[in-house]
């Protein structure tokens, strides 16, 4: 039995989003409240590959090379978006209000950990830690 590795090399990466969800979003007004200019913004209707949005959507991501660990995402989102933490509470009364996590690899065998000092943003923003997990 002639058993051969891969040639590809492993690969890690992550990401660490912020997202606003709702019905007719005023993107300015989030911008201000948060005080941090969006990655993204889409409105409902507008199509994202092959399926239109059913929400409109504000999006932020921190400027963090996606190799560098989940929890340098995480606490670097939370360091930039922290001090609109009163405005996100209070956002949530007319919109989803939720962090989008990210794992991509094509290593079947590995996982990922994250620190609890780096979970004191969903604590704060009273939001779930969820992760989407990509193995290819």
């Amino acid at each position: 039995m002639n058993i051969t590795e891969s040639d590809e090399s492993n690969y890690f990466a992550y990401s660490a989003t912020l997202r606003i969800l709702g019905e007719n979003l005023d993107f300015e007004r989030i911008t201000k409240g948060i005080g941090v200019r969006p990655t993204e913004t889409v409105h409902k209707g507008e199509k994202r590959g092959t399926r239109p949005i059913l929400h409109d959507l504000w999006m932020f991501s921190p400027d963090v090379s996606e190799e560098r660990p989940l929890s340098e995402h995480i606490d670097t989102l939370w360091i930039q978006i922290q001090p609109a933490q009163e405005y996100l509470l209070s956002l949530k009364e007319e919109a989803t209000v939720n962090v989008f996590l990210g794992y991509r690899s094509n290593c079947d065998h590995a996982g990922v950990e994250v620190p609890h000092s780096s979970l004191e943003m969903f604590v704060a923003l009273k939001i779930p830690f969820g992760i989407s997990i990509i193995v290819t």
